[in-house]
């Protein structure tokens, strides 16, 4: 069965080959803790988890390398630290920000069926390994020091943009470049820059100060998965520039011309229709959204699209998954079991087609272990039945006043009411209530069937 990935450096579904079958590495692009991960955040977490265990099933548990990063240095948890914890030294402030939010990821992610990586990398502890790598640069003539800046010279690399297929004019005018007098091009970025006063600093060849974002990436994939390696994930908004210029410091570090063989990226996500942000008050985060809803709940919601397509992200959704996940907990919630469905590892060896997964699992009803063993490779079905069921929380609503409503508007539909029909399907809207109209296929008699969401 053969597994093929679409790559975005060539733009198609490529066989999957790993360079080591017996050690199959991957790198993922993990959070910026200086705040709670938001939905959008959770999308690479699922869809890399899903692959991620996709390989451990074709080639072994013990053979899969799997690195998701932590970036605990930034100029955005600096600007939390100091507004959250004015008392308190930048340094000391920085640990408490970065410790709390680093902990709820890993409560979230974990909440939402996501496995522990091999490897959890945090960007402080590898500055080692971005020193060595910026010197290395420098030495080749792909960097150069200025005002205690260490720049990457994007010129001395002909084919700089070679991942998001861009022309540098392009990427110039797209991009939000810093304007700086020591740049020797426009569109050079920083490797080292100086700490400001209070800021976290350490000593360099350069002076003290601290990494450019990009530099971690590429350090920190080095330090656990080597110069090369098979995979390299994360949202789609990463492609440029922090995925162009990884890419662009790896390959001219250590001169192969690769650092993944496969760069894979996750589409955006949206609610309701539109883009998330906090300015129109549909920022969700994954807590707030655990608070409301079960892990799986969310999990399988996302597996519904395509990995690669735009994912509306609505209530409308989650209440589908919920009543489908209710139905499969019914028929293999208890089986035991992990083998799955051919046909399911089939779909999911198609650039991880979690929609034809899905759709595969349907028709598994009659097979409850391979429907469990199938769901659990999805990373569902991860808890008793009786515990899941008991997830549901009672509903307060009177079912013979519901049930009398509907009588009272299918009498009304008969009597061609509309008026009336409508304004009895607005007030069960309103309790809760899911109609579904239809035929007695026996007589032709008007039927409406309706159940209670949660």
């Amino acid at each position: 069965m053969t597994l093929r990935l679409f790559n975005t450096l060539t733009k198609a579904k490529d066989v999957f080959t790993p360079i080591d079958p017996a050690n199959v590495r991957m790198y993922v692009c993990g959070p910026t803790v200086y705040d709670f991960a938001h939905i959008g955040n959770a999308r690479p977490m699922i869809v890399f988890d899903v692959l991620f265990r996709l390989l451990r099933h074709r080639f072994g548990t013990a053979h899969v390398t799997y690195v998701r990063n932590i970036t605990d240095v930034d100029d955005k948890i600096n600007a939390r630290a100091a507004l959250e914890h004015p008392g308190l030294p930048l340094n000391e402030a920085i640990r408490a920000v970065t410790s709390l939010t680093e902990a709820q990821f890993r409560t979230d992610v974990a909440e939402l069926g996501c496995l522990e990586p091999t490897v959890q990398p945090r960007a402080t502890e590898h500055i080692a390994e971005m020193i060595a790598m910026i010197e290395r640069l420098v030495a080749a003539g792909h960097a150069y020091a200025a005002e205690g800046h260490v720049l990457f010279d994007v010129p001395s690399m002909p084919d700089y943009g070679k991942l998001a297929r861009r022309s540098l004019d392009d990427m110039l005018a797209g991009a939000r470049v810093d304007v700086a007098p020591y740049k020797q091009d426009a569109m050079d970025f920083v490797l080292w820059k100086p700490s400001k006063p209070g800021e976290p600093a350490w000593e360099s060849p350069w002076g003290p100060g601290r990494p450019g974002w990009h530099i971690e990436c590429s350090a920190m994939s080095w330090k656990h998965l080597g110069e090369t390696f098979d995979i390299h994930g994360g949202g789609i908004d990463l492609v440029f520039p922090h995925h162009e210029n990884e890419l662009a410091q790896s390959t001219c570090a250590f001169g192969h011309g690769v650092m993944a063989n496969v760069w894979m990226h996750n589409g955006f996500l949206q609610v309701e229709g539109e883009k998330m942000s906090k300015s129109l008050g549909n920022f969700l985060t994954i807590r707030q959204l655990l608070d409301d809803w079960p892990g799986e709940v969310l999990r399988f919601n996302m597996l519904r699209s395509l990995y690669r397509q735009p994912i509306d992200f609505t209530v409308k959704g989650l209440e589908e998954s919920w009543r489908v996940l209710d139905d499969w907990y019914g028929i293999a919630g208890d089986v035991a079991g992990d083998v799955p469905a051919t046909t399911v590892v089939e779909a999911l060896s198609d650039d991880l087609n979690t929609p034809k997964a899905i759709a595969e699992l349907h028709g598994l009803k009659s097979d409850p272990a391979g429907l469990a063993g199938s769901l659990r490779l999805l990373g569902l079905l991860a808890e008793p039945k009786a515990d899941w069921a008991a997830r549901r929380p009672a509903s307060t609503v009177d079912q013979d006043h519901v049930a009398a409503l509907v009588a009272e508007r299918i009498a009304a539909r008969k009597a061609k009411d509309f008026a009336a029909s409508d304004r009895l399907r607005d007030e069960l809207v309103a309790l809760g209530v899911v109609l579904m109209d239809g035929k007695d296929p026996a007589t032709g008699e008007l039927i409406t069937t309706w159940e209670l969401k949660r």
